[in-house]
């Protein structure tokens, strides 16, 4: 069986994009475009690997990541920030419980060996 990625992000083009990039490589794809979404599908579906948008209506990425990271599914779970604002976010992404931060717009070089880092070949 394949490892699944949750996407989280709330522009559908974006998590479109993103989607087919991480399907080329093999990978099942989990979307949510939410905070709270992306909380209730980590719980629910056990994802390997969760790209997660810092900016999101609602229930942003960073509080989602912390919620995520409390329960015990969660604590190992590798959740990697992805956002516009680049390294102005690192150190609030560490602090949530982010393993790895990856600036907009994603980049399928850039992305790959994110991927096999946190989930292997």
């Amino acid at each position: 069986m394949s490892k699944r990625v949750l996407i989280v992000e709330d522009y559908e083009d974006t998590r479109n994009f993103m989607k087919f990039l991480i399907e080329a490589y093999g990978y099942q794809v989990i979307e949510a475009k939410d905070g709270v979404e992306a909380v209730n599908r980590a719980k629910t579906m056990m994802p390997d690997l969760i790209l997660m948008d810092i900016s999101l209506p609602g229930v942003d990425g960073l509080t989602a990541t912390k919620a995520i990271r409390a329960f015990e599914q969660g604590k190992k779970l590798p959740i990697i920030a992805i956002t516009a604002y680049g390294s102005l976010y690192y150190d609030e992404a560490m602090k949530a419980g982010c393993n790895q931060l990856i600036d907009k717009p994603v980049d399928f070089d850039e992305l790959k060996p994110v991927l096999t880092k946190y989930l292997g070949h």
